[in-house]
């Protein structure tokens, strides 16, 4: 089957390099917000909202509130999906990116456990649980702007963009930190230098928001709208019609979260305060394994439409499940250039499977709930991943007083992942005006 060519104002290059700009910098303020509070979570959340707790208790139940927000995210990417199928994707995402970012500016203003008690950590969960509405609705709406615009030869490629605002997220909130960290005292970026961080997400919201409001919007929600398609209820016809992509998605999904969070947040956990070697080892080394990451990603979502998603997914997948056993071996060591040496390796493996993920769980549903289908296959995966991640290897590492049964953890979650990808059809040629629950499979070329 050949490829249909999209609607005209697709194949302008200068409105898809556009649309792959907007799409990019949101989601890279997105993912700053919300990497911002992981990495807090881990080096003083403990201290300011449980400070009654042994530190790595005090932890755990600062990741247990990091984790709300992967709770928050399938309902934002419901309550945004049905809006963004219904309505179009453009408007949706001012309104997500907005949400997330009066969130975290919030945050920044928050008092702590000592002035205030127990409403410190419960307002902390609620503005956690607004981060992960807005981010949850932001994902599928940023990722279908590139993949219904521009060529569909390129559909991993455009589709992987926003997928580095993951990594340039995390430069920026892991880089803002560091920077905090160099320039004030332990006491003092307890006291007040870890709330700059947060305080900033306010500035960069409002040039996200000018730059999204220039979009046009998509083509193929465009075409479908004019033809009177649009879905009803969205979210209704995703799990009466494709609850098998729902499962693949979800599925190919969870194992590359433990994988990512294992690699970027846990790490500072075991570097910090387990191996108690100084923070900054964990955070410049994953800084700088977030700049390769940078380039690993699109060359990934390129070469995923070369050969295909499957293959590339696969590989990364199994990359990583063999590179973890060594990830924590290098951390042990405790010299900061094998440390690197892990992250940057971990992070690569991992662009390996980021890459075509956006564009191979998006081409799994038709345009007309496609924002929804899709929202809901990444996001649940998320409470099982990236969401209990943190919290399973922290309490694993309390138990155990080993890093060997979270290698065991990780793995067997990249398992579920490889499964899953190797029983989802080849999605790389699908063709988007069609309906995959109506062929019975996607076709994987002409």
């Amino acid at each position: 089957m050949e490829l249909r060519p999209l609607t005209a104002p697709a194949t302008d290059p200068s409105s898809v390099r556009r649309v792959i700009v907007a799409s990019l910098v949101g989601t890279s303020l997105e993912w700053y917000d919300f990497f911002i509070y992981g990495t807090a979570s881990a080096l003083v959340f403990n201290e300011l909202f449980f400070p009654t707790f042994d530190p790595l208790i005090g932890t755990l139940l600062s990741f247990s509130t990091f984790a709300v927000g992967f709770v928050a995210r399938p309902l934002g990417g419901i309550v945004f999906g049905h809006f963004g199928d219904r309505i179009g994707r453009k408007n949706v995402l001012v309104v997500t990116l907005l949400l997330m970012g009066l969130a975290t500016f919030a945050i920044g203003l928050m008092p702590t456990y000592d002035a205030i008690g127990f409403w410190a950590p419960a307002l902390l969960v609620l503005l956690r649980f607004l981060q992960g509405l807005g981010l949850g609705g932001e994902w599928g709406g940023a990722v279908l702007m590139t993949l219904e615009s521009g060529h569909p030869e390129r559909r991993g490629l455009n589709a992987s963009w926003p997928q580095v605002g993951v990594p340039i997220g995390l430069l920026l909130s892991n880089g803002v930190l560091a920077l905090m960290g160099a320039i004030t005292t332990d006491s003092t970026f307890l006291s007040w230098g870890w709330r700059v961080p947060f305080l900033l997400s306010g500035i960069l919201v409002i040039v996200g928001i000018w730059i999204r409001r220039t979009l046009s919007e998509s083509p193929l929600f465009q075409e479908t709208s004019e033809e009177g398609e649009e879905s009803h209820a969205p979210i209704v016809e995703v799990l009466k019609r494709y609850p098998k992509q729902v499962l693949l998605a979800i599925g190919a999904r969870v194992g590359v979260d433990v994988a990512f969070y294992t690699f970027v947040l846990f790490i500072t956990t075991y570097v910090a305060t387990y191996l108690e070697l100084p923070k900054s080892y964990a955070l410049n080394a994953v800084l700088i394994a977030a700049t390769f990451q940078i380039f690993a990603i699109p060359y990934f979502g390129h070469l995923s439409d070369r050969i295909g998603r499957r293959p590339v997914y696969l590989a990364g997948a199994v990359g990583s499940g063999v590179w973890v056993l060594v990830f924590f071996r290098l951390l042990e060591t405790e010299k900061f250039a094998l440390i690197l040496l892990a992250a940057v390796i971990a992070l690569i493996l991992h662009a390996a499977m980021y890459g075509p993920q956006a564009s191979f769980i998006s081409e799994m549903f038709p345009t007309r709930v496609r924002y929804t289908g899709a929202s809901m296959g990444y996001q649940l995966a998320g409470i099982i991943g990236g969401g209990l991640a943190p919290i399973i290897s922290t309490a694993l590492l309390k138990k155990y007083d080993s890093a060997t049964p979270i290698m065991v953890y990780v793995v067997a979650m990249l398992a579920i992942s490889l499964v899953c990808v190797f029983l989802a059809p080849e999605t790389h040629k699908a063709d988007l005006h069609a309906d995959p629950a109506a062929a019975g499979a996607v076709p994987e070329s002409a």
